[in-house]
């Protein structure tokens, strides 16, 4: 083949000539029909959520979903994965991923993420109000991923604490469903400490309701003046000035 001026050229023993415009048409249509390799968008994919899962609790790992490999995507050289807002990487989830490039797009790619171990659930039937120990909890290992929202993956998250319900035995535990232990209760004699710069002051008051440690409750002082403070553990109710 011998190339002559411009885009024309000369296929040896053929006889056949283009010329320029023609091959520039061709060529111009072959970019027009280019695609966003499926493949890269996939790497980003993964690359986004290998991080996005660092650190979760338990043994995580993930599947993304096929990407269209008829798609009319223009190729993008800067790819940028993100999570819809309110997102978390948990579960059946949508990935965006965006093109960063001038006339950029954005699509969602499916993804499951898998999450891989130790929950807790109540080891024999318990009465609403008791204060949970570690001989009332049993553990169970599984996808945290597919379970309700909150659910216990730490024994000190449940130990020392008082159910809000009453529950039979294999109860999933639930941390929406526990309540800390009263540091004070109504009608408790409670320590009033006034704290102030360079000062404190200790008094005796009464408790007008129930608090458990680090909430605000009401005490009312030996004076006869109410006085909002926080509840801490052992009677005490602090008051800041």
């Amino acid at each position: 083949m011998k190339t002559v001026s411009g885009f024309g050229f000369r296929v040896s023993g053929s006889g056949f000539r283009v010329s320029g415009w023609v091959l520039l048409l061709a060529l111009l249509s072959f970019g027009a029909g280019a695609r966003q390799e499926p493949a890269e968008v996939k790497r980003v994919v993964e690359d986004f959520l290998r991080v996005q899962t660092r650190g979760l609790p338990g043994e995580a790992s993930f599947t993304v979903g096929a990407i269209d490999p008829n798609n009319n995507l223009p190729p993008c050289p800067a790819l940028e994965a993100f999570l819809p807002a309110g997102g978390r990487p948990w579960g059946r989830i949508n990935v965006g991923v965006r093109c960063q490039a001038e006339g950029g797009w954005s699509i969602y790619v499916p993804a499951q993420v898998r999450v891989v171990g130790e929950y807790f659930v109540t080891s024999r039937p318990l009465a609403r109000g008791q204060a949970l120990t570690a001989a009332d909890l049993a553990p169970r290992k599984g996808d945290l991923a597919e379970l309700p929202p909150g659910i216990v993956t730490e024994a000190s998250q449940a130990v020392g604490k008082t159910l809000s319900i009453s529950v039979q035995s294999g109860h999933l535990l639930r941390t929406d469903s526990l309540r800390a232990p009263l540091a004070v209760q109504q009608g408790q004699s409670v320590r009033i400490v006034s704290k102030g710069r360079g000062f404190q002051v200790a008094s005796e008051g009464k408790a007008l309701g129930n608090a458990a440690d680090g909430q605000v409750v009401q005490v009312r002082s030996a004076s006869g003046q109410t006085i909002s403070g926080i509840a801490r553990t052992g009677g005490t109710v602090e008051v800041g000035y």
